[in-house]
């Protein structure tokens, strides 16, 4: 059984907060860890802020659509907007390795999406970017510093 959830987001970088709670919420239903949570919300953050910052020409109100769904273990979102064309994958990984002061601005939130999914795609759909990310449900990706404490660990007295 394939579970769905499509929310519709306009062109402005509040709309990240209420996109946030229903990740959260999607991804709880789904009993993924918490981590898992957090790294689907961080990259639709990353995805969603380079949209509205550079997708438009104009100043008008513009839908993002997020589908997110769970099939077969998997957690996957797909973000939709008809922005300029765009393929973030095409664009060369930053280097890394370089110190703060000698690295670009730029490139690196692609970067972090494409490390923390299994697998990201992107296709041109009519005048639609279409670009899917997917992560399987590893309980082992429960970290206790995005997640609830370890044994042993949170308030003392």
């Amino acid at each position: 059984m394939i579970d769905r959830r499509e929310v519709v987001l306009k062109n402005s970088l509040i709309e990240i907060e209420r996109l946030s709670v229903v990740v959260d919420e999607f991804c709880q239903s789904h009993c993924a860890p918490t981590d898992l949570a957090f790294k689907f919300n961080l990259a639709l953050d990353e995805i969603i802020t380079n949209i509205v910052d550079y997708a438009f020409d104009d100043d008008a109100e513009h839908e993002i659509h997020v589908i997110l769904c769970c099939t077969d273990g998997c957690i996957q979102a797909e973000v939709i907007d008809e922005g300029r064309s765009y393929n973030p994958l095409a664009a060369a990984d930053p280097d890394v390795t370089l110190s703060i002061e000698d690295r670009p601005i730029g490139g690196l939130g692609v970067y972090f999406v494409r490390q923390m999914m299994d697998r990201v795609d992107y296709r041109r759909d009519g005048n639609r970017n279409c670009l899917r990310f997917a992560r399987r449900i590893d309980p082992a990706d429960e970290s206790p510093e995005h997640g609830d404490p370890a044994p042993g660990e949170g308030m003392r007295d």
